[in-house]
């Protein structure tokens, strides 16, 4: 019979959970030693900031230093200034709450946590002075130390008590992601043959999801404690160069589906090289030979030149660039495996490279995620204010906290209201602790004597992500609970209506981001889509150079992004259609034409430009939600374009282009056939105006 499976506990969670129970009783003393009035915040915040990776901790941990600092700073000048209108400064330390959360919401690196941090620290020190402004700097800066305990002492706990480096987990992912590019290239490579066999749709978006989670985890490597952290260029650089395998091997896909049957026999011979090479077998020359096997087999642009030629060129430049990326991660694992600071010569320009705004950002959703917790605080407050209610101000930070928590979510309010629901049955156990536990021992060790069956087994199930939110949730609601006290004061009266105002706050919280912010998976599902294709019809009229690597990471990340929300989505009709990945394809080939069509300026350039401004137009009437099929008349304007580009003097640029060319042509027109322009047709020459 099989034993189940919350019986059993592994040594990593055991491990965790003790971890963060020591890091959380030390700040419980520190705090005591102190006199500090709500030592239960600095146990709360431990919980928090504890995480299984100690990278991941001290990255968050810095930020959450400086963002608590902010939200203090923010507090003790708004409060002062505004004391004697509640009702402004309550809208102020709203507006305060929205604008940290818009921010916050811009960055999804370990900076995020400044702006959150500074967010709804305000409320925690703001909202309890509006009744008693007096009180701020002292109340103010008891927050802060008490938060700072928990942060330092997790910090602290994490990194020296049997650190879980981020380095090895990092380079574990990165290893299997590289594996699955591998196979992935192996199946695009037999497509000719074996088309059954090929990568689906699942995969495509399986693998730009592992290279985002490693775009995330590594933001968290300068911070870590193992030798990893020496190697994190070359990290990013082995990140940046895997995120192009994506489209490339896409495109090597459909290039060979589109030329099935019809391949030279040299190319086929080719294909079956390649794939012996990327399976690991470097006989006969290795990277070299099939480069210059490539250049040998690659057919010249000519007057005469047709679609066939031309994706023919197009496949044979794709199948160089995976040589070369192919080669390009492997010399740099090598490196990381060595160890050496100093890079080999023909690795460092690739380390130089820096890819900015690698990530999706969606400003508005940002905005109306601020709106929405203005709305919630000043809601509450409005009540709070208007009835005098006594603990109104801890409704009004609950309603802060939740609103800021799980904004990032497409709907927060399973979350929210899975805490509503831990936080309601937290209540009994928080105050047995209150009312049997606290008043029993008079001394530290027998209270932490007293904490430990409950928080040691809570640790065990935050520790796994199954149960984690649960967990978590009856975890910070009994010790939330407790946090809310003045421990020198608190009675069962005053407990009640802490609780009161605790469950009034997140119910708040989670009333307002209904009404207001939750959205469906295919909403935002939609919305990412809708976002490639504005950025892809702003690429077609850009007039000033292009970052690829911007928008090829931007692009990647959404693809990311899709996946989970396609499959949360169900079967929709819009949503079954879309092909993030070659909605990628088109934007780099438009990329490259817009840069050949600069470097040209001969004859071919305005009918470069034309054809551009038709793609622009059909994406973005797909961004407006006019769904449809690229307007036929794009087909004569790339027959036009082609027959132009093949007659212009040989050149780099010119090549490029009718590569480029081939590629949009297939990423918009997928099932046409090879149909050459015919170079006697003088419409296809005449220069048009762009």
């Amino acid at each position: 019979m099989k034993t189940p499976a919350f019986t059993l506990v592994s040594l990593n969670e055991a491990l965790f959970s003790v971890k963060a129970f020591a890091a959380a009783m030390a700040a419980l003393y520190i705090a005591f030693s102190m006199g500090l009035p709500r030592p239960f915040w600095a146990m709360a915040t431990a919980y928090i900031v504890s995480g299984p990776l100690s990278g991941a901790v001290r990255s968050k941990a810095v930020f959450r230093v400086a963002g608590t600092a902010l939200g203090c700073a923010g507090a003790i000048a708004l409060v002062p200034a505004l004391a004697d209108s509640p009702e402004l400064l309550t809208l102020a330390l709203g507006l305060w709450v929205a604008v940290c959360l818009f921010i916050s919401l811009l960055d999804r690196t370990p900076r995020s946590y400044l702006f959150m941090l500074a967010g709804y620290t305000i409320g925690l020190i703001g909202f309890p002075a509006v009744t008693d402004p007096s009180t701020i700097f002292d109340t103010g800066l008891a927050r802060v130390e008490e938060i700072l305990i928990g942060i330092l002492c997790a910090t602290v706990v994490h990194s020296v008590v049997f650190p879980q480096s981020v380095g090895p987990a990092l380079l574990g992912r990165l290893d299997a992601t590289l594996r699955d590019a591998e196979r992935w290239t192996r199946e695009a490579l037999s497509r000719e043959t074996a088309p059954e066999g090929a990568a689906n749709a699942q995969e495509r978006q399986k693998l730009a999801r592992d290279i985002t989670e490693l775009r995330v985890m590594a933001t968290h490597l300068p911070y870590d404690t193992s030798d990893v952290r020496w190697m994190t260029r070359a990290v990013r650089a082995m990140q940046d160069r895997m995120a192009y395998l994506l489209p490339l091997t896409a495109g090597i896909e459909d290039r060979l589906d589109a030329l099935r049957g019809q391949l030279p026999a040299e190319v086929s011979a080719l294909l079956a090289d390649l794939d012996r090479w990327v399976a690991g077998d470097d006989e006969g020359g290795g990277a070299d030979r099939l480069r210059a096997e490539i250049a040998r087999l690659s057919p010249a642009i000519g007057a005469d030149t047709g679609w066939k030629e031309a994706t023919l060129l197009n496949l044979l430049t794709r199948l160089r660039s995976l040589v070369d990326i192919h080669q390009d991660c492997r010399d740099l694992r090598a490196h990381i495996r060595d160890g050496k600071s100093s890079l080999p010569e023909r690795l460092d320009p690739l380390t130089r490279r820096r890819s900015r705004d690698v990530f999706h950002l969606d400003a508005g959703m940002a905005l109306w995620s601020g709106f929405a917790a203005l709305l919630g605080i000043a809601a509450v407050c409005a009540f709070w204010i208007g009835t005098g209610w006594s603990s109104g101000s801890a409704a009004a930070m609950m309603t802060a906290v939740f609103c800021c928590f799980f904004a990032s979510l497409d709907d927060p309010a399973p979350g929210i209201r899975l805490f509503l629901v831990f936080t309601l049955l937290s209540v009994p156990l928080a105050a047995f602790y209150l009312l049997v536990v606290l008043p029993s021992f008079d001394s530290f060790p027998m209270l932490v004597l007293g904490l430990a069956p409950t928080f040691l087994t809570l640790g065990v199930f935050v520790a796994r992500p199954a149960t984690m939110g649960k967990a978590m949730a009856l975890l910070m609601g009994v010790v939330g609970s407790l946090s809310l006290l003045d421990l020198g004061t608190g009675d069962f009266a005053s407990f009640l209506n802490s609780n009161v105002a605790q469950v009034v706050g997140i119910a708040t919280a989670l009333l307002v981001t209904q009404l207001c912010r939750s959205v469906g998976a295919a909403w935002s599902a939609r919305r990412l889509l809708r976002a490639g294709w504005t950025e892809i019809a702003a690429m077609t009229a850009a007039r000033s150079g292009i970052p690829v690597g911007s928008f090829e990471n931007r692009m990647l990340d959404r693809v990311g992004l899709l996946s989970s929300r396609l499959a949360l989505a169900g079967p929709q009709q819009d949503l079954a259609a879309a092909d993030a990945v070659n909605d990628l394809r088109v934007g780099l080939n438009v990329a490259e034409l817009q840069r050949a069509r600069r470097a040209l300026g001969g004859p071919a350039a305005p009918h470069v430009a034309r054809l551009l401004g038709a793609v622009g137009q059909h994406f973005r009437g797909l961004s407006s939600r006019r769904l449809g099929t690229p307007p036929a008349e794009v087909l004569p304007m790339m027959d036009a374009a082609l027959s132009n580009l093949s007659a212009e003097p040989r050149s780099a640029e010119r090549d490029r282009a009718v590569i480029a060319l081939a590629g949009l042509r297939r990423a918009l027109f997928p099932h046409l056939t090879f149909a050459a322009p015919d170079p006697s047709s003088e419409s296809l020459r005449e220069p048009v105006t762009a």
